[in-house]
């Protein structure tokens, strides 16, 4: 089974946030981890802007150390298909409002 991610506007503070990018000079990622996310963090946590590829990897390494969700912010539809399934949540996947 593919992996998923819930796309978000922007980063959230309790999960880490890949923000995704394009650029003049190509696709760059950055991952974002806020302090909020995590007692055992002392500051918000933002790395380098790096391949989107290589960002998914370190932000599954991440999540996995710390027990956190990964969400993503791609408002430059840099998302690729093979990377997993990118999903926006809607009241109606909780049966609500």
């Amino acid at each position: 089974m593919a992996n998923r991610f819930e796309q978000v506007d922007g980063p959230v503070p309790d999960a880490i946030t890949v923000i995704l990018e394009q650029r003049s000079d190509g696709q760059w990622a950055t991952v974002y981890c806020p302090k909020t996310a995590h007692d055992a963090l002392s500051a918000d946590k933002t790395s380098e802007r790096m391949a989107p590829k290589d960002a998914l990897s370190s932000a599954v390494r991440l999540a996995n150390e710390l027990k956190l969700a990964i969400v993503v912010a791609d408002p430059d539809g840099v998302w690729k298909k093979d990377w997993g399934e990118l999903y926006t949540w809607t009241d109606e996947m909780e049966g609500g409002a």
